[in-house]
């Protein structure tokens, strides 16, 4: 037997995702297959789940599946026990901000039970495995200044209610048991593997629509927003980062900058040669109930600890989505 090669079987680093369907978790999925990792994954019934973002980056026969429920502690005992993963990512649960607002009961479920399932299962076990929990930009509701790790919270949704409730769960298991437990908390981030519910894509989507004939207007919400908009992939390399830390901690992933929608949409639609204010419509019914106005990110302390540093701003990223927009409208017409 080659030795060589039996060493790099032993030093192999393995990789629990749960949620490894969603936008985020087949990035990192990549992301870490690509650093060598063996790399398993949940979702909550893998016998009808597509996995399409995994089979859409090419990686879906190089990971394990596996079945869980976050909201089964059962489950997820059995998951990891059976996996006894070195790192953990928890990237699960429902992640709509607006629809959290007509399924508050289900978003808090996920949110809160979830990462409190994982973390009293690595504590039960008595495992050494590191654990990165999403938390998200939600927890801090309107931001004066650019928010970071010490500024307060206040969510002002169901979504951001449970991911600010989640984040001091994980706190507080660091701290009571010595685990290795940190949150990540991510403002804005796209890909081409956004759902089309989320605005972003559905901006992009309009656009390309309009610019075919195939709709003659968009209807959107409220522009006036400001928003830290980043790109997915970049921001998956953070979550792996800080497991890789000496000791764990908190941080905020963004790009610092801000942009309000309507600039977005401005963007995008240019991009297609339009003038955005000739083709959309704004909704009142899209006005979210409890809406935050401004959102604004300070990662210096990423840049500082983990040397981390968005590249990709707002307008790369909506060149990137556009391109992959019409990649595959290409593809589908083939």
């Amino acid at each position: 037997m080659d030795l060589c090669n039996l060493s790099g079987l032993v030093l192999m680093k393995r990789a629990l995702i749960f949620g490894i369907s969603g936008q985020d978790g087949s990035l990192l999925a990549r992301h870490l297959i690509e650093l060598g990792y063996e790399v398993l994954g949940t979702s909550r019934d893998k016998e009808v789940t597509s996995f399409r973002n995994l089979v859409a980056l090419g990686i879906r026969d190089k990971v394990k599946l596996y079945s869980a429920s976050l909201t089964d502690f059962r489950s997820i005992l059995q998951v990891v026990s059976e996996c006894l993963p070195d790192e953990i990512y928890n990237l699960a649960g429902q992640s709509s901000v607006g629809l959290s607002f007509d399924q508050p009961v289900e978003t808090l479920d996920s949110s809160i039970f979830g990462p409190l399932n994982i973390l009293e299962t690595i504590r039960i076990l008595k495992l050494g495995s590191r654990l990165y929990n999403a938390c998200s930009s939600e927890c801090f509701g309107n931001t004066v200044a650019h928010a970071n790790e010490l500024t307060p919270f206040n969510p002002r949704s169901p979504y951001g209610v449970g991911k600010a409730a989640a984040f001091w769960t994980v706190a507080n298991y660091r701290q009571a048991y010595n685990l290795f437990a940190c949150s990540g908390i991510l403002f804005n981030h796209d890909s081409a593997l956004r759902p089309r519910r989320f605005v972003t894509r559905k901006i992009i989507a309009g656009a390309a629509d309009i610019a075919e004939r195939k709709i003659d207007c968009l209807r959107l919400g409220n522009l006036a927003v400001t928003r830290d908009f980043g790109w997915a992939a970049e921001y998956i390399e953070a979550m792996h980062l800080m497991l890789q830390a000496d000791t764990p901690d908190d941080y905020v992933i963004a790009t610092g900058q801000t942009n309000t929608l309507e600039s977005f949409v401005c963007e995008a639609f240019a991009y297609f040669g339009l003038d955005w204010r000739q083709y959309v419509e704004i909704d009142q019914s899209l006005f979210r109930p409890n809406e935050i106005t401004h959102s604004a990110g300070d990662p210096s302390k990423a840049a500082s600890n983990l040397r981390w540093k968005a590249r990709v701003l707002m307008a790369d990223g909506i060149r990137r989505l556009a391109d992959s927009e019409l990649q595959s409208r290409h593809l589908e017409r083939k």
